[in-house]
């Protein structure tokens, strides 16, 4: 499992990155699978967002920001963590 460090300028680049990495994790061509995401609730208040590329053959590929520990984790397609990534704090990264 391989660790670092990740300074992002906004919600775009975050986005931009766990696709790019989702599809690189499992030899995908990037652009060519759509992805979706959704905001994740703890207490009434949001704490992260899930994402999930949606690959060939039904197979989906995931990765979940935690805003709390300005993480991303990112999960194969058994549901094993393939890698995380440590993310710098940014206010304009807060979810909506």
């Amino acid at each position: 499992m391989v660790s670092h460090a990740l300074e992002l300028k906004g919600l775009s680049d975050l986005r931009q990155y766990v696709y790019e990495m989702l599809s690189h994790h499992h030899d995908l061509v990037v652009g060519a699978f759509p992805m979706t995401e959704r905001i994740l609730v703890r207490g009434g208040k949001p704490c992260g967002m899930y994402f999930c590329l949606h690959g060939p053959r039904s197979v989906r590929l995931t990765a979940i920001w935690e805003t709390d520990r300005n993480s991303i984790l990112f999960y194969g397609v058994t549901g094993e963590r393939l890698s995380k990534t440590e993310v710098a704090p940014v206010a304009a990264l807060a979810p909506a």
